[in-house]
């Protein structure tokens, strides 16, 4: 069978005095039918705070831990949620909520953490971010983007969370953050990625090589992991600097109506960046959705006024999200982007003295949807209180495994890290909850 590999080898040899007109549609067929599949991207939309499953994706109403919340129908019959997503409901057919989470992390730091990289932090070794790991293996050389994008980051809680760990700088995450004008208008900037305006091209240029021969000059002497990392990261930035691929940060080129319905707040405009990045071969993109407003601090750390203040969470979550799996739906890019709902935690079952929820990680909610995943159903049951899981119970390395399943990834595959440990992407033997994988 011919691979990728036969077709490097014999184009390499150029195939002298003969024509590739006669190989190449049985090479193209071939690679068909051995199962070449279209790379996948990963949303990851991040709650700050560990948001309340009772309120969003595992209501209780009728029982005194439901408090005031009650229970809609969704577009699939049988799967009820929260009153405060409404669209979100109406897109049921392409989730999963996963309702019986069990993580025993209830400290925002070490939380955050082992959402985010699988492994809670302990001994020498620094675990890369899911955006790192997954966006290395996902990465398309076409893209003149970064392979991971984070918007509006929220890192009090745990900055090691948000960082390429082992993997070193040339993984990190391109940061953006969200501006308001004077009009309250919305708009995402890359910084420092225009010269300054005293220079002409050509002197851009010539810095430029300047720059890259003292780089490589450095590397031929020191050829060692930190090097090399910054030497890719500063070719990447110039690489995208270069590029129209920039554009995708110009929301301005979008409809009014569509930026209307995601809502003209940071959260609802960063979930219309994130499409227009996976669209331009962005491999993982991470949206955080912290205060009401979507502009900051850990909004869904709700110890107090829990119901107002998820209810104005919600205000910003529901359209954005919906919009989204639409806008996902519409363009075909659903069926080879994986969505993914998450916070560090749940919420307690039983509401306290101010009328909110503290750290609960022993039953909470994620979500998944999009690629790779098994919509329309919910995925494991608490007891009517809140308080105990029922049946299916996910720990942090299933999830992981499933994410890595659900795009196509080997969760075993490895990666070498600071002191010469080989770590997988999902923590050995973990198993991915294949009843969610379509």
């Amino acid at each position: 069978m011919f691979t990728r590999r036969h077709f490097a080898k014999y184009a390499g040899l150029s195939l002298v005095g003969s024509s590739m007109s006669g190989w190449l549609p049985q090479l193209a067929a071939e690679v068909q039918q051995s199962g070449a599949k279209t790379p996948r991207s990963c949303i990851l939309l991040w709650m700050s705070g560990g948001p309340s499953q009772m309120e969003t994706f595992d209501p209780k109403q009728g029982h005194e831990n439901g408090g005031p919340t009650k229970a809609i129908e969704t577009s699939v019959p049988g799967i009820r949620i929260a009153e405060n997503l409404p669209k979100v409901a109406k897109m049921m057919q392409h989730l999963a909520p996963v309702r019986s989470m069990s993580t025993k992390e209830g400290d925002h730091t070490r939380a955050t953490y082992y959402m985010h990289t699988g492994y809670l932090p302990q001994g020498p070794i620094q675990y890369p971010t899911m955006g790192s790991f997954l966006g290395k293996e996902l990465t398309r050389r076409e893209c003149d983007l970064p392979s991971f994008i984070a918007i509006n980051s929220f890192r009090a809680f745990s900055p090691a969370a948000y960082g390429p760990g082992f993997l070193g700088p040339s993984w990190s995450p391109l940061v953006v953050g969200s501006e308001m004008d004077q009009e309250q208008n919305i708009s995402f900037q890359v910084r420092n990625l225009k010269p300054a305006e005293r220079l002409t091209a050509a002197q851009v240029d010539s810095r430029l090589s300047l720059l890259s021969t003292l780089e490589h000059s450095f590397l031929s002497e020191r050829p060692d992991g930190p090097g090399s990392s910054h030497l890719q990261s500063y070719e990447q930035a110039v690489r995208m600097m270069k590029s129209e691929a920039v554009s995708a940060f110009n929301l301005d080129q979008e409809d009014a109506t569509l930026r209307d319905a995601y809502g003209r707040n940071a959260f609802g405009q960063g979930c219309l960046l994130a499409r227009r990045l996976v669209e331009r071969g962005v491999s993982f993109v991470e949206v955080s959705l912290n205060g009401a407003d979507g502009l900051g601090g850990a909004g869904w750390d709700t110890h107090a006024d829990n119901f107002k203040a998820v209810t104005d969470l919600c205000g910003a979550l529901d359209p954005a999200w919906a919009t989204l799996m639409s806008d996902l739906k519409q363009r075909g890019l659903l069926e080879n982007t994986l969505v993914v709902w998450m916070g560090e935690f749940g919420r307690t079952p039983k509401i306290n003295e101010n009328t909110g929820r503290d750290h609960w990680p022993g039953s909470w909610s994620t979500v998944l949807g999009g690629a790779g995943i098994k919509g329309g159903q919910a995925y494991g049951t608490t007891s009517d209180d809140g308080m105990e899981i029922k049946d299916g119970m996910v720990t942090v390395p299933n999830l992981m495994a499933t994410i890595c399943k659900a795009l196509n990834l080997n969760p075993e595959t490895t990666n070498l890290s600071n002191i010469g440990r080989p770590i997988p992407l999902a923590d050995h033997g973990s198993a991915a909850v294949d009843a969610l994988l379509s």
